[in-house]
């Protein structure tokens, strides 16, 4: 990476796939089912000595199906903060979208709601200087739209049929915080 990431940056990041272990065909619904993924903990300790925000923006449109509850949701999000910070790393905020993919509702990614709001809360959130990190063509079309860098967290090959879209590639999010470190 050629970027010089410092604490005016903000990172932006997908949680199902990147931060935790995807379910698949299903959605984490509880605490017990939220695995972090190989490294994560550590990554986002990284990234909290070298961005100035960090947030996450999540679709989680089995609140919308009737999976889960928002309030479960927020039971999820507060232990993932807590073992976040535990690590000693840091997350601002939590953004997550409840509707339906089928809605077409602006705060679902790829639409750009959530990245608003974000903005909104943290009035220097300057979208030039932000990374959004997934693992879906949603999560990096969302950064693309609002003018971030992109990061896909996965297999390169896939990543090959989108360069348009992706700035960098990584097979998970501790060796792409391993590449910050080293700047």
């Amino acid at each position: 990476m050629n970027l010089k990431i410092d604490k005016s940056w903000t990172l932006f990041l997908d949680r199902d796939g990147v931060i935790n272990e995807r379910l698949q065909d299903d959605y984490v619904k509880t605490w017990e089912e939220f695995r972090f993924t190989d490294g994560s903990l550590e990554a986002i300790k990284i990234f909290s000595q070298s961005f100035g925000v960090i947030v996450v923006v999540t679709n989680q449109q089995g609140i919308g199906k009737g999976m889960m509850t928002e309030s479960v949701l927020h039971q999820i999000h507060d232990n993932m903060l807590n073992a976040v910070s535990k690590s000693g790393g840091c997350i601002n905020k939590v953004y997550y979208s409840p509707y339906l993919a089928s809605e077409n509702h602006h705060t679902r990614k790829p639409g750009i709601g959530m990245g608003l709001m974000a903005r909104s809360d943290f009035s220097n959130i300057s979208f030039r200087k932000s990374i959004m990190v997934g693992d879906s063509y949603s999560d990096i079309l969302f950064g693309k739209r609002l003018g971030m860098k992109t990061v896909f967290i996965g297999d390169a090959l896939l990543a090959r049929q989108r360069p348009d879209l992706i700035n960098f590639v990584f097979p998970d999010l501790i060796t792409f915080a391993k590449s910050i470190e080293k700047l």
